[in-house]
């Protein structure tokens, strides 16, 4: 289903920019116009907020009380933007099917990406709050003939985080393209109640679900620091 949009020559390789590369493309667009035009609307922000203001206080409100519940007052600062980024994007990927692109994210080449920077942050937080004395430790815990099953299960994060947002979401793409496929004739108007859900509802559930997994994975390594 990812097919090649158009081709080039790099270094005498063939290289192809697909529907992916231009789904992002296009996510990624909209997200910087977007910031844009929110940067341009807040720096005249009224002390009467209109209805554009309320909506961007409430949803910048919500990010952060989410991070903050998670996280905690005394950490949240620092990991809420990339928290909020991540939220954000995902969730525009996932819904980027109502707009009649192909999911970003029903492409394991966005996924996984997502969830190495996860893992990267989580390990970070590690190292810098817990020493590597205490990552050690931590490795070798209950015994320390578990340090092997320890560090599959640390690096088994970014994969399993990366495979649940790609395969729910491609399970939603493929369903669609199924019904538009085989009942091209009768898909009129009720294959919207299917995109209400594939679309909206598990693309919602799915970006919320990846959000927590990092913000309890970060929370863990912050321990009581």
């Amino acid at each position: 289903m990812i097919k090649g949009v158009f081709s080039y020559e790099l270094f005498g390789q063939k290289l192809y920019i697909t529907t992916t590369g231009v789904s992002v493309f296009i996510v990624m667009s909209i997200l910087v116009i977007f910031a844009l035009v929110v940067n341009a609307k807040m720096k005249k922000a009224d002390e009467i907020p209109g209805t554009f203001q309320c909506i961007v206080e409430m949803a910048v409100e919500a990010l952060d009380n989410m991070v903050s519940s998670n996280i905690g007052a005394k950490h949240y600062k620092k990991y809420v933007n990339y928290i909020g980024t991540i939220f954000i994007f995902i969730l525009l990927s996932n819904v980027s099917g109502l707009l009649g692109l192909r999911p970003p994210t029903a492409d394991y080449g966005v996924t996984f990406p997502l969830g190495v920077m996860t893992f990267c942050i989580i390990h970070f937080v590690d190292f810098k709050y817990n020493k590597p004395s205490g990552v050690i430790k931590s490795l070798m815990e209950p015994w320390p003939f578990w340090l092997p099953i320890n560090l599959v299960g640390d690096f088994a994060v970014p994969i399993s985080m990366s495979l649940r947002l790609f395969a729910n979401v491609l399970s939603g793409t493929i369903i669609m393209a199924l019904i538009y496929g085989l009942l091209n004739m009768v898909a009129y108007a009720w294959p919207a109640f299917l995109h209400m859900y594939f679309d909206l509802f598990s693309g919602a559930i799915q970006t919320y679900v990846f959000c927590m997994l990092t913000m309890a994975y970060v929370s863990e390594k912050l321990g009581e620091n």
